[in-house]
């Protein structure tokens, strides 16, 4: 059963006047939960880097796979997922849910975007449980404590975290987030992470990132493919490896050719 989120005021804070990363998000995947201000930024983003709306299908479509393996081939009912953005199609818990209904999902975030949209996210099936908890990443501890209450965190948990680490500017911090989050996590967890890359052959995704941080909220830091494949330092890293999204178990390609990479780069780890 849903879990109702705990706030009195939804709207506090949603600014429509400056361009917001979850809602340039949304219109990337031709949802409605955007402003002008968010097209105008997205467009222009877009004109920098021809490719960008491909990343938001790319991680949403990684995130369909990557919950669909671990429900199916790692037998994962649990999950927490941590920055969860503004709903859309196969949100965590249904991906989970039309797999095992039995499936419990906490979706954190600290977006007032995103909680005033937070009863989306809670149409759990009758047997499983989903809940939303408004809370920040860097809150670790406070995160856990109230994601215990709805997941047994004795027994393995998958931790989400698609393209939320990236606004942690510090390399050193992001790390210890991770880590904190996994180290509470018990034998058999999984780490599912996404995060945007820098790269010499895609210069125009620089452009497009130091547009972003110059125009929207929040900032945003690239990290090179190694330094994200560093989040999984200790875990069984699944293959394929931490490799462009839609290049993470893909499905059968038109005509037989892989889709071209894209600049978010995503990978799967268990704790042993």
């Amino acid at each position: 059963m849903p879990e109702t989120p705990t706030t009195s005021e939804p709207d506090r804070g949603i600014r429509t006047d400056l361009p917001h990363t979850a809602r340039i998000w949304n219109y990337w995947l031709g949802g409605k939960d955007n402003y002008a201000v968010d097209q105008e930024v997205g467009e222009e983003i877009r004109r920098l880097h021809p490719g960008i709306g491909e990343y938001a299908r790319a991680d949403r479509q990684f995130l369909r796979r990557a919950v669909r393996y671990l429900v199916t081939e790692c037998g994962i009912r649990q999950f927490l997922d941590i920055g969860t953005g503004l709903p859309t199609a196969d949100n965590t818990h249904e991906v989970a849910q039309r797999l095992a209904p039995e499936s419990r999902v906490v979706y954190a975030d600290n977006d007032p975007i995103v909680l005033a949209h937070a009863a989306a996210l809670l149409s759990s099936s009758p047997e499983g449980r989903t809940s939303y908890l408004d809370e920040d990443l860097r809150d670790t501890g406070t995160i856990l404590a109230r994601a215990g209450k709805l997941l047994d965190l004795s027994r393995p948990v998958a931790l989400v975290l698609l393209g939320v680490v990236m606004f942690v500017e510090d390399d050193e911090e992001a790390l210890r987030i991770v880590r904190r989050l996994m180290d509470a996590l018990p034998t058999g967890s999984h780490l599912v992470l996404s995060h945007t890359v820098t790269r010499p052959d895609m210069p125009d995704v620089d452009a497009a990132v130091a547009f972003w941080n110059e125009h929207g909220t929040p900032r945003l830091t690239q990290r090179s493919p190694g330094t994200v494949a560093g989040f999984f330092e200790g875990l069984q890293l699944l293959g394929p490896g931490v490799v462009s999204c839609n290049r993470w178990h893909p499905g059968p390609a038109p005509g037989g050719e892989p889709a071209g990479e894209v600049a978010m780069f995503g990978g799967v780890a268990r704790k042993r």
